[in-house]
C-alpha cells in the first residue's frame, strides 16, 4: 500500500481506491486481536448485521487462507477467500480478500490494533485495485456501512467475552473456574 508521511503524491494516488474504517473497542488489544486468529471466534462476529458464515477451511498463518461463505439475510450466498499476508501479533494483520484465491478483483486490507489505555483502536484500511471497484463496493455492496457493522459485531463479541471473564488466550482468570464449578455443583 502506497502512503507517505508528508501527505505527498503517493497518498493522493491511492485515496480514490481506499476505504478506511476505525472503531475503539472496550477491550485490550490482545483480546481484540485474538478474535481474528481462530475460526471459532470469527464465525461468531464476522460480517455485517444479519450475515452468518460457513467456513470451508481456515489456516491463520502467513500464506494461509480462510475459505468461507457469507450468508446474507436475504438468502444470498457470497463465496469469500482471504489469504493472510502479514501477521504481527497483536499489532497488525494484512490480508488479500476476494471471491477466490485467483480473483483478479481482490483487494488488500491492513488492520492495525492500537492500544488506547485499556481499550483498543482498530483501523481497517482497504485498498482496491481500481477506483471503479472501490466505488462499486461502496455503492452496490455498502462496504462502508458493512465494515462499520462488522466492527460493531466484533466489539459486541469481545465485550461479551470480557463480561464472561475470558482472557485473550481463552483461559479463565483465577477464581472464575472455581465459581463456575461451584454453580454447577449446587445445581
Amino acid at each position: 500500500m502506497a502512503t507517505t508521511g508528508s501527505g505527498g503524491e503517493a497518498a493522493r494516488t491511492t485515496a480514490d481506491r481506499e476505504v478506511v474504517i476505525s472503531r475503539v473497542i472496550d477491550a485490550p488489544r490482545e483480546l481484540v486481536f485474538e478474535a481474528f486468529t481462530q475460526v471459532r471466534h470469527l464465525s461468531r462476529w464476522w460480517g455485517p448485521e444479519g450475515f452468518t458464515t460457513t467456513t470451508r477451511s481456515f489456516a491463520f498463518r502467513v500464506g494461509g487462507a480462510w475459505d468461507f461463505v457469507m450468508h446474507g439475510p436475504d438468502g444470498t450466498d457470497y463465496q469469500e477467500w482471504i489469504t493472510w499476508r502479514e501477521i504481527v501479533p497483536p499489532e497488525r494483520i494484512e490480508l488479500l480478500h476476494g471471491e477466490s484465491r485467483d480473483d483478479p478483483n481482490s483487494f488488500e486490507s491492513a488492520l492495525t490494533f492500537e492500544p488506547a489505555g485499556e481499550r483498543t483502536r482498530i483501523v481497517m484500511r482497504t485498498l482496491f485495485p481500481t477506483k471503479e471497484l472501490r466505488d462499486e463496493a461502496v455503492e452496490k455492496y455498502h462496504a462502508i456501512e458493512g465494515g462499520e457493522q462488522t466492527l460493531n459485531n466484533l466489539a459486541a463479541y469481545v465485550a461479551e467475552r470480557t463480561r464472561n471473564g475470558f482472557t485473550p488466550d481463552g483461559a479463565t482468570p483465577k477464581g472464575v473456574e472455581d465459581r463456575w464449578q461451584a454453580r454447577c455443583s449446587s445445581a
